[in-house]
C-alpha cells in the first residue's frame, strides 16, 4: 500500500484528475487548512493561542522558470513580514527546488541567504526542507556554504535515508539546528530503509544521538518531526532518564494528526509545533503524508461517502 501511494504521487496523469474531485479535496482539507497564505496564517494564529508554535511551508518543488521563482521567493518575504506583524510563534520551511536549485545552485544560496536574513531580522529560524535523495548532498552542501553568515538556518534530516548517521555527524559537530523526519519519497532499497520498523528504530537511535549531552553542549537545536504515539513514549522516557530539559528540544507534528498532542506535550513541559502545509500543489504531498499512515486512508473513505 504504501509503496503504491508513493507511486500516485509521482503520476501526472492521476494527480490532474484527482485534484478536481470534490471528495478527494474534503479528505485534504483534514491535514490542509487551505491553499492560501491566509489559510495558514488564520490557522498558526489559532494554535498561537493554545500556546503552540507552528511551522508554514508552502507546497510545490522543482520550479521551472525564474519568474516562478521570484514569485515564490516574494510570497516568503511576504509570508515573514505577515508572521512578524500578527506576533505569533511561526517558522517558514523552504524547499530549495522552489528557489532555483535545478537552474544554478548560486540561484538557490542567494535566494535562500536573503530569506534567512530577513527572518533573523524578525527573530525567526528558517528552515530548508529535505527533498528526494537526488537533492540530499546539495541542500546540505549548499546548508554547510550558508550556516556561518546565517546561525539562524536550520535543516532537515530524512531518517530512512541509510546515509543520514553520516550526514547527522557531520551537521552536530557545526552545532546546527535539525530537524529530523522520517522521510516520505519513493527510493530504492539501497538508498531508503524500506520497512516502516527498521525506520523507526533509525529515528530513534538518530534522536537519541542529537538529544545527548555533547550533542547539545555544542549549541545544536533539536526538533523531532514525529507524531508517532509509541516513538514520543520512548523518547520521553530517554528524557527522563538522561536528564535531557523537556524545553531544549521541540517534537513537531503535521496538521490535522493527533490533534490534541502538541497540547499535551506543552502541558508536561515540552516544546511543540505543528507543520502547516498549504498551496495549490498538494497532491504529491498528499499522497505521501498518505503513505506515511496507510490507516488514513479512512478518512479519505469517509469523505467518499459524504
Amino acid at each position: 500500500m504504501r509503496q503504491t501511494l508513493l507511486a500516485a504521487a509521482d503520476n501526472g496523469w492521476l494527480r490532474e484528475r484527482a485534484m478536481r474531485q470534490p471528495f478527494v479535496r474534503r479528505a485534504v482539507s483534514r491535514f490542509m487548512p487551505g491553499e492560501a497564505l491566509d489559510d495558514a496564517l488564520a490557522a498558526a494564529r489559532r494554535l498561537h493561542e493554545r500556546h503552540v508554535g507552528t511551522i508554514l511551508t508552502h507546497l510545490g518543488e522543482n520550479v521551472s522558470s525564474r519568474e516562478e521563482i521570484e514569485a515564490v521567493q516574494a510570497h516568503y518575504v511576504d509570508a515573514l513580514e505577515r508572521i512578524a506583524a500578527a506576533g505569533i510563534d511561526s517558522e517558514v520551511s523552504i524547499k530549495l527546488t522552489q528557489l532555483g536549485l535545478d537552474q544554478s545552485e548560486r540561484l538557490a544560496f542567494d535566494h535562500t541567504a536573503q530569506l534567512a536574513t530577513r527572518a533573523r531580522e524578525r527573530g525567526a529560524r528558517l528552515w530548508i526542507d529535505m527533498e528526494g535523495s537526488a537533492y540530499t548532498e546539495r541542500t546540505l552542501a549548499l546548508y554547510r556554504e550558508l550556516r556561518p553568515a546565517h546561525p539562524n538556518l536550520g535543516v532537515a534530516l530524512q531518517a530512512y535515508l541509510r546515509r543520514t548517521p553520516d550526514d547527522l555527524d557531520a551537521l552536530l559537530a557545526l552545532g546546527s539546528a535539525v530537524r529530523l523526519v522520517k522521510g516520505a519519497y519513493r527510493e530504492p532499497a539501497t538508498i531508503a530503509f524500506p520497512d516502516k520498523h527498521d525506520v523507526d528504530e533509525r529515528f530513534f537511535e538518530l534522536a537519541r544521538r542529537m538529544l545527548a549531552p555533547e550533542a547539545r553542549a555544542r549549541g545544536n537545536w533539536v526538533t523531532l518531526g514525529t507524531h508517532d504515539a509509541r516513538l514520543i513514549a520512548r523518547l520521553e522516557a530517554v528524557v527522563a532518564a538522561e536528564g535531557v530539559p523537556r524545553d531544549g528540544f521541540e517534537f513537531a507534528m503535521l496538521f490535522g494528526i493527533r490533534r490534541g498532542e502538541p497540547e499535551r506535550l506543552i502541558a508536561a513541559g515540552y516544546r511543540a509545533r505543528v507543520l502547516i502545509s498549504y498551496g495549490s500543489h498538494w497532491f504529491p504531498w498528499y499522497m505521501r503524508r498518505l503513505a506515511e499512515r496507510p490507516a488514513n486512508l479512512w478518512f479519505v473513505m469517509r469523505s467518499m461517502l459524504g
